[in-house]
């Protein structure tokens, strides 16, 4: 009868996970967008006295919230559960972001950014592991990648919104639009959103026994026990070369082009096509990761991306600089999807979103690391073309390290669960048993 009860919600409501889980990570989409969208309205408001060098500083401070928060919120989820820790982020995030819109100064807009930084780290951890628990057998590459369209949705309509709310209502209004639909999403979670079959069955110590060893209480030490610590090490160092390609070129592309001798309006636009390829290149990644692997996938778009990064290095007339702009987008972005995806794969359910939180937190520090390579490389007048060859070399590492990864996934419990295995879950489980 506990069988019968704990599939029910998956039969009921497992549709609406994909969904909901999209409309978070479309928030992360926004916190990535929206400092740079109001930025140059806080600088210019008189009583703060904002500086360039303390708006960056505010900026690092909300990327190590996030970080911190991916690391903690991971673990977190793994032990109270997806549910509850997606709903609370979701609620602790946007009544930060509200309070933003009020800050009476600098340091405290940087404290709440902090703040609001914990609480939305842990929405991308917790919506790719239950993307991966409730999809179907070999589609948890393309359910993730899909996932991920969120993130630059949320990016592109926070940018769109920054054009029509900050000159007619202030930048504060940015904050307040951030925070709105948690009024319509917190109620959809809270009615709609299934606790994880997995994670359930995890808690209970009810994964199916492939060994005599008792399962792990602690989901921070599975990550380095039973086989996984090699990949856990290279899951991090791929992470780090990921988010360093993703943060780098977001942040100097214009200005690398600029120095290339493009015009600005040439320069902005590239940028544009970068991410419209790799919303593309997320499509794409998710079908053939299914069909391949996502260990041979992940590989092969790090190395594509290493290859398309050094041609950008070549300057080409006309089209030809767009094109190899948008297949570099369609594979560097794609890329650190692949591995998180991977990530949710490899490990059970017991420590899956806290691998993932960790993985992305650690990625961060690439994050922090793209940003001053390319400052750095600007400065010196090395930008173009070094500025390509570099981060080439960075993805090449990027597919050397996604290569250490062990090829067994973690015994405890084989990935992911299907629907249909889940119903008849008890039956094999009690059947298991009998011929053991």
């Amino acid at each position: 009868m506990a069988t019968r009860e704990t599939v029910e919600p998956r039969e009921r409501y497992g549709g609406w996970v994909a969904p909901l889980c999209w409309l978070a990570v479309a928030l992360e989409g926004f916190d990535l967008v929206v400092l740079g969208v109001v930025l140059p309205s806080l600088l210019k408001e008189p009583s703060w006295g904002l500086t360039p060098n303390t708006g960056a500083l505010i900026s690092t401070v909300g990327l190590v919230g996030v970080m911190l928060g991916a690391m903690a919120v991971g673990a977190i989820s793994d032990v109270i559960g997806r549910r509850q820790t997606m709903i609370w982020t979701v609620i602790i995030f946007s009544v930060l972001t509200l309070a933003c819109a009020f800050a009476p100064n600098p340091f405290v807009f940087g404290v709440l950014r902090f703040l609001a930084g914990l609480g939305l780290g842990g929405v991308l951890p917790v919506a790719i592991a239950m993307i991966n628990e409730f999809a179907r057998r070999g589609r948890g590459g393309q359910a993730t990648t899909i996932l991920m369209t969120g993130y630059h949705a949320g990016a592109v309509a926070t940018a769109l919104l920054g054009i029509v709310l900050i000159s007619r209502y202030g930048w504060g209004s940015m904050f307040v639009a951030g925070a709105l639909p948690a009024l319509v999403l917190v109620p959809l979670l809270w009615k709609y959103l299934p606790e994880s079959e997995a994670f359930l069955r995890a808690r209970a110590g009810q994964a199916r026994p492939t060994t005599a060893r008792k399962p792990s209480r602690n989901p921070i030490g599975i990550l380095f026990h039973h086989g996984l610590a090699r990949s856990t090490i290279a899951f991090w160092i791929t992470s780090f070369m990921g988010l360093l390609l993703v943060y780098g070129l977001n942040t100097w592309l214009p200005q690398i082009m600029r120095s290339a001798g493009y015009e600005l309006g040439a320069a902005l636009a590239l940028l544009l096509v970068l991410n419209v390829g790799a919303v593309i290149g997320l499509l794409i990644a998710g079908r053939v990761a299914d069909r391949i692997g996502l260990r041979r996938s992940a590989m092969g778009w790090f190395a594509g991306a290493a290859v398309f990064l050094a041609l950008m290095a070549v300057k080409l007339p006309g089209i030809g600089v767009y094109v190899s702009v948008f297949v570099a987008g369609v594979f560097v972005f794609s890329s650190q999807v692949l591995v998180y995806a991977f990530i949710s794969h490899l490990y059970p359910a017991a420590a899956r979103a806290t691998a993932v939180g960790a993985a992305s937190a650690f990625g961060r520090f690439g994050g922090i690391a793209g940003p001053i390579i390319g400052g750095f490389l600007l400065t010196a007048g090395l930008a173009y073309p070094w500025g390509f060859y570099i981060f080439a070399i960075v993805a090449a590492l990027g597919a050397l390290s996604i290569a250490m990864v062990d090829r067994d996934p973690a015994p405890d419990e084989p990935l992911p669960v299907t629907e249909d295995e889940a119903d008849h879950y008890g039956e094999r489980h009690v059947g298991g048993r009998v011929g053991h």
